[in-house]
């Protein structure tokens, strides 16, 4: 099963994000663990992740947790599908970093 980790300034703001996605890969029968956390907690909490997901809010702590988590795939969410909550879209991206085909 893939880990997947968010990662925003208290673990709140991508809590909607989280569930759009659970809902996205329920429908599309994919199974893996999405979660948020506060960014502070990234080496704690997304060191076994499969890729890392940062809000667009946090997106100046890119180069801080990628070097917590070398070897990862970290990205900031595209902040069109993060205000619009599109869970398929930011799924999809997921799955394109951990070099799953969709």
């Amino acid at each position: 099963m893939k880990k997947i980790v968010l990662l925003c300034n208290m673990g709140l703001s991508t809590s909607a994000l989280v569930k759009k996605m659970q809902e996205a890969a329920s429908a599309e029968n994919y199974d893996c663990s999405i979660n948020a956390y506060p960014a502070s907690e990234a080496q704690e909490m997304a060191s076994d992740a499969d890729v890392v997901l940062i809000g667009p809010q946090v997106s100046y702590l890119q180069p801080q947790v990628q070097a917590k988590l070398p070897g990862k795939p970290v990205e900031v969410i595209n902040m069109m599908d993060y205000g619009m909550m599109n869970g398929k879209n930011v799924l999809k991206r997921a799955k394109e970093l951990m070099g799953e085909k969709n």
